[in-house]
């Protein structure tokens, strides 16, 4: 998925522009809508609107009841499709036991897959799971990388 800056999205406002700066689709908050937008995507097998769709049902959010089984799920294809952040969210999901058994195994499996393609976040993980294993020259260098 194509993003736009936040200083050129905030131009676009102050010229008046609030539609998508993609598609020139204008944006609604109605929670009907934009979840009809997001299922479009879906079924094209857009990552970034997987993630979305499974952040939207992991917290309850634009009147779909909180799932975290089917958010899991989500996730999970999502992060099949490439999807790096997806790969933080499941391994935060199985770190700390919400929704499925937690299991530290397939938790830092997850964050590996995503601090080798860049993510700082689930790098810095790494680096906290090694120090508590005593593992401090690979800890700090983790941690070096993420900082």
């Amino acid at each position: 998925m194509k993003r736009v800056c936040h200083g050129c999205i905030l131009a676009a406002q102050n010229r008046g522009m609030f539609e998508c700066p993609f598609c020139r689709t204008p944006t609604t908050q109605d929670n009907t809508s934009l979840l009809a937008m997001a299922q479009k995507r879906v079924d094209k097998k857009d990552p970034a609107a997987i993630l979305f769709l499974g952040d939207q049902y992991c917290h309850g959010k634009l009147g779909l009841d909180r799932d975290v089984q089917r958010s899991i799920e989500i996730f999970t294809e999502a992060a099949e499709l490439g999807s790096i952040e997806a790969h933080v969210k499941l391994g935060s999901q199985y770190f700390d036991g919400e929704g499925v058994a937690q299991d530290m195994a397939k938790a830092f499996k997850h964050f590996q897959v995503a601090a080798k393609k860049g993510h700082l976040g689930a790098r810095h993980n790494l680096g906290l799971h090694e120090g508590k294993n005593g593992n401090y020259k690979r800890a700090v260098r983790h941690w070096l990388i993420s900082a």
